[in-house]
């Protein structure tokens, strides 16, 4: 039988006119407009025509993420495409996992996610805080290269994106960052590469951006999960409204468990394995966690068709 996990990309996924390929397609367009009428900005036109500097901005990008991620599940469902089994997505993508799962409406959920940008982009200055991706090194190696660059600057550098086993993103201060990439690469690291973000994320540099989110989520409506939602920060399942809002507030801070919540995702049964919105990234990293797991994307009306082929 084929059991079937709809996961939902992150921040880094965005570009230019990654839904145009929609053409009219009445769901996409209905479903870009509403997210436009929440945030009060023409989501649509940025996502067509940019800038891309303006589509990078933290602030943009996540709402603009939620929505497409969104369209694009919409768009399956309205093409007879069937229901998951469970959802969970990377960082951003799990607040997309939330709404294709009744918790959140989308309405609610794009204000929220662009006040979360906000606020982490506000938790640190501009240029003292840093990402890096660290390539070809274990989980424990890279964690003991941040603890030793810690140590050694005084400042925070943890483990923020466990991707693939042999992909740790490591967040904290640039000084420290730096650091814990030099000492990465002397282990036996390939590469240590820095990231082109504007803050700090899942460091716990994000502390006071993850207690105004808290601030905003207790207020924030909540409806019963009509799937199961497999969440970054525990790898588990929260049923109750007040779980969910203390797994986002932690998720804020903490680090997304990727390679662990994909192969709980196997442990549940899940044999087929959906990226559901623009780009590729998360499919790629499943097919290096666990190359037994039958992956898709659905982007496009064509990958769409495609998955529906393929996942019946």
């Amino acid at each position: 039988m084929t059991a079937i996990a709809f996961v939902f990309p992150g921040q880094g996924s965005q570009s230019v006119g990654m839904l145009d390929a929609w053409g009219d397609h009445s769901v996409v367009r209905d479903t870009l407009a509403e997210a436009s009428q929440a945030l009060g900005e023409d989501l649509a036109a940025l996502i067509h025509a940019g800038p891309k500097e303006a589509l990078d901005l933290t602030a943009n990008t996540q709402p603009v993420m939620l929505a497409a991620s969104i369209a694009c599940y919409r768009a399956w469902r309205a093409e007879g495409g069937t229901v998951p089994a469970i959802v969970a997505g990377h960082s951003l993508g799990e607040y997309s996992a939330l709404v294709a799962a009744g918790v959140l409406t989308l309405a609610d959920a794009v204000p929220l996610v662009r006040f979360r940008a906000r606020a982490m982009q506000d938790a640190v200055p501009v240029g003292s805080g840093a990402m890096a991706a660290v390539l070809g090194l274990d989980a424990q190696a890279v964690r003991a290269a941040c603890a030793e660059a810690a140590a050694a600057t005084g400042e925070p550098v943890e483990a923020a994106n466990y991707n693939d086993p042999k992909q740790t993103v490591i967040s904290g201060t640039k000084a420290a960052v730096d650091k814990a990439c030099e000492l990465a690469k002397a282990a036996g690291a390939k590469r240590a590469l820095t990231l082109a973000v504007s803050a700090p994320f899942h460091s716990s540099l994000m502390k006071p951006a993850a207690e105004a989110l808290r601030e905003r989520l207790a207020a924030t409506s909540l409806g019963v999960p009509t799937l199961p939602v497999l969440n970054n920060i525990d790898v588990a399942v929260a049923v109750d409204a007040q779980g969910i809002r203390d797994a986002l507030y932690r998720q804020a801070f903490g680090p997304v468990r990727w390679v662990e919540l994909v192969q709980a995702l196997k442990g549940r049964g899940v044999t087929h394995l959906a990226e559901c919105g623009p780009g590729k990234v998360l499919a790629g990293l499943v097919k290096r966690i666990d190359a037994e797991l039958v992956t898709a994307n659905i982007f496009d009306p064509a990958s769409l068709g495609d998955t529906k082929g393929a996942f019946t």
